[in-house]
Parts: structure tokens; sequence; C-alpha cells
């Protein structure tokens, strides 16, 4: 499988294991120090050929990822769940320890944000399915952002997430049936 796009990771051993499931060149951040040159150089990726982030799922990642997108528009983003990148040993957790199968349906589920698009207000939705709130929402987003490839999330995260990849509310509920989490109606009843 050969990828276009420049893949952006945060260091070499991810480099390799990109390497190993695709054939793709990569910029490697070093880790969350990420300097303006390197910025530059994803910019100058992003407008020749494209870039993909993959970073690890965990917060240094987050903020790489959201320092990148605010500073580059259009570029695309891959996501892995912390349970397929995690260390056999050590517990560590990171894109070098993915397996190839894993990483390969990442690239295959890309989303690009879109920082100002207008979108309408699902939190009331969230709110009344679960997944802002209650108890249980942290597992229902946990779910949900694994089939909509969008990672983990807090609940503002979430919110703020569906509106910058432009997630429709009937994509939402595809994916909530999809996965088996209950929806409500309009009228406060579950659907499911």
């Amino acid at each position: 499988m050969k990828i276009k796009e420049i893949i952006v990771v945060e260091g070499k051993d991810d480099s390799v294991r990109i390497k190993m499931a695709v054939e793709a060149d990569t910029i490697e951040t070093n880790g969350s120090a990420l300097d303006e040159a390197t910025i530059l150089q994803v910019e100058k990726a992003q407008a020749s050929r494209g870039v993909i982030v993959l970073t690890d799922p965990d917060f240094p990642g987050g903020k790489i990822r959201e320092t990148l997108t605010q500073r580059i528009p259009g570029i695309k983003h891959a996501f892995i769940r912390k349970q397929d990148c995690q260390s056999p040993v050590g517990g560590s957790l990171g894109v070098e320890h993915a397996s190839v199968a894993v990483i390969r349906q990442a690239l295959e589920n890309i989303q690009t944000p879109y920082l100002n698009a207008p979108t309408e207000n699902l939190k009331p939705f969230f709110l009344e399915a679960g997944l802002l709130g209650q108890p249980h929402s942290a597992i229902y987003r946990e779910k949900l952002g694994d089939e909509l490839g969008i990672g983990h999330t807090n609940g503002k995260q979430f919110v703020k997430k569906v509106h910058m990849f432009q997630i429709t509310k009937q994509e939402i509920i595809a994916a909530m049936e999809k996965i088996g989490l209950p929806i409500p109606t309009a009228q406060g009843q579950e659907l499911v």
C-alpha cells in the first residue's frame, strides 16, 4: 500500500513501524518537542503532497495534532486506539507498538478537520444520548470515537472533534446503531 501524503509521527521508531505497514515518507516531530522548523517542514509537505498526522493516542500526541491543525489548514488525521498500540512489556503506549494491520486500517480511515465550518449544535443530542454528563458517557464516547475514527476524548473535546471533522448527526446515529449504543428519539425515548 503506497501513501502519497507524508505521514507526521513523533519519533524514529514510529517511522520504522509505518514503513513496515505502508510505503510512505514520514516527518518526525521528536516527541512533543514540536519546534518552528518542524512546523515549517510540515507546512511545506502539506503544500506539495499533503500530510497525514498519526501520533500516539495520548496527551502529547493530541497537542501535536492540535498545534498542526491550527497552523496548517486541510491536514488529515489518522487515529489508533490506545488498546491497539500498547507495548506488551512495560505498558508504554505508541504508534511503534501498533500492528501493521492496525496502522493500515488507521490510514484507510483518515479524517480532515474544518476549523470554521458551520455545523448544527449536537450538544443537546449528545446529552440525550448519554454521550455527555452520565457515568457511562466516557465508555460511550470511547466506543463511538473508535467507530468514527476520531480517537478518545473527554466530553468537551468530543464535541469539538465532531464539529471540526463535520460529522453529521446522521453519521453519529449510524455509528451508534452499528456498535449497539442506545439512540434517543426527539421525545426522549430510545429508538434502539
